[in-house]
């Protein structure tokens, strides 16, 4: 099979579960106890202000036919008009993504640049007391919570000794990089404008590092098993008889063909670090999607909600459908 049949494949058979995920979410959404019409018009609307509003957003209708016409609107690209900011739902989502995805994307670079060396390490010194400390440091990142860690770090470095910014995205006296992709940290070096990274790039490392370390524990725990799998391969002996050196036996044997588990784990943690960041930006007030979803939520913004729940999906879908595909540019053994 080629390459495009596997991703049309792959990307028709997403369909019923989109279906099932906006199915669960609209009537899940529906039933949460509260009255969106009251929180957007407010406790002294008249009747017919209440009456006008429910029918200008469709809501006087069933809910059956509410989520049938939410489906049809999905099809054309309309997520509709969010309650509380009165604007277009993809123009939300599409001004707080990059915010979203930069921060998920440092923080899932920290977690390999850390995770993969810290398994590596763990596994050609197994039960040595370096192989031990990585164990409890794995056992600390799976068990800490991601919002008592944010706060945590804040005390820390924002509090007790201020050497990084408390919340958001840039300082209010820097100015904004020029909007190319929607992430500064990237724009600021189009547009060549140092400032606004060097300010960028500081204000990013507590909630990237938050986000990044409860999952550094998964890679690391992850590529020492598979290391340690690998190594105990005749191949490896093999290499070793040979008169390579370790550091040349891991580098050139041991650690490519390792790597395959450990690309399924980071592809899906990209879904659950993006859903992670609801926590994290709420600490930090990062501008992202995942702040937006909380406010969401509050105000009972079903539309909104929904929408947030369709991009992390989709967003898990394309993960691991490139995680797919880089199976055989590890391992050209493995075939579409």
């Amino acid at each position: 099979m080629k390459v495009w049949q596997y991703i049309l494949k792959r990307l028709v058979s997403v369909i019923p579960v989109f279906l099932g995920i906006t199915m669960l979410t609209f009537f899940i959404a529906h039933v949460i106890p509260g009255d969106p019409v009251t929180l957007a018009l407010g406790a002294k609307a008249t009747a017919q202000q209440r009456a006008a509003f429910r029918e200008k957003m469709g809501m006087d209708k069933p809910l059956i036919a509410q989520y049938a016409i939410y489906l049809n609107q999905i099809l054309h690209g309309d997520l509709g008009i969010s309650l509380r900011t009165k604007r277009s739902v993809v123009k939300d989502l599409l001004t707080y993504f990059p915010a979203t995805l930069e921060l998920t994307v440092v923080a899932i670079i920290i977690c390999v640049l850390f995770g993969i060396p810290l398994g590596i390490i763990s596994a050609v010194k197994k039960d040595k007391p370096i192989d031990h400390a990585a164990r409890v440091f794995s056992l600390l990142g799976v068990s800490m919570p991601i919002f008592w860690l944010g706060f945590m770090l804040l005390i820390l470095f924002y509090m007790v000794f201020p050497i990084l910014p408390g919340g958001g995205r840039i300082s209010l006296f820097i100015t904004r990089p020029t909007r190319i992709t929607g992430l500064y940290l990237l724009d600021s070096i189009l547009s060549g404008n140092w400032a606004a990274f060097k300010d960028s790039l500081w204000h990013i490392i507590l909630p990237a590092s938050t986000l990044g370390f409860c999952y550094i524990a998964v890679i690391s725990r992850m590529t020492r098993s598979s290391m340690l799998n690998v190594l105990r391969q005749d191949y490896i002996r093999t290499a070793k008889t040979k008169g390579l050196s370790e550091k040349e036996v891991i580098r050139r044997h041991a650690l490519r063909n390792s790597l395959i588990p450990v690309v399924t784990v980071a592809g899906a943690l990209l879904g659950q670090l993006m859903s992670g960041t609801v926590l994290t930006e709420t600490v930090f007030t990062w501008p992202g999607i995942g702040l937006y979803a909380v406010q969401s939520i509050m105000y009972l913004d079903f539309k909104s909600i929904i929408g947030f729940t369709i991009v992390v999906s989709f967003v898990y879908v394309i993960a691991n459908l490139v995680v797919d595909i880089l199976y055989v540019i590890i391992d050209p053994r493995i075939r579409l």
